[in-house]
């Protein structure tokens, strides 16, 4: 274990990097088609009930995720969508979300 806090700092890094240096997101999206049917397409909701996913950060999709699967969230449709999934699919499911470009205007 290394004792110098800015090793520490680097081994957390690449642990994290590593960690989503294995998500796909063109698997994202051939998996995401069960998705669209409430979170568009896209992930710009087409239901008033559902959130838009596109844009939204990786990590918290991932961990939103996973709260579903795991029953620490519930919802009735997203614990039941949820609960199949394996981490790597919750990974490329989070990385094609995230990697979707969207724009806001005023």
């Amino acid at each position: 274990m290394p004792r110098n806090p800015l090793a520490l700092f680097f081994a957390a890094a690449l642990a994290v990097c590593a960690g989503t240096a294995l998500a796909d997101a063109n698997a994202g999206k051939a998996k995401a088609r069960a998705c669209a049917v409430c979170h568009g397409q896209l992930g710009m909701s087409t239901l008033p009930e559902a959130p838009h996913l596109a844009g939204q950060p990786e990590r918290y999709l991932a961990e939103q995720l996973k709260a579903y699967r795991s029953g620490k969230r519930t919802h009735e449709i997203m614990t039941l969508m949820a609960r199949p999934l394996t981490d790597d699919d919750i990974a490329d499911l989070a990385a094609w979300y995230a990697s979707v470009q969207i724009e806001a205007r005023p």
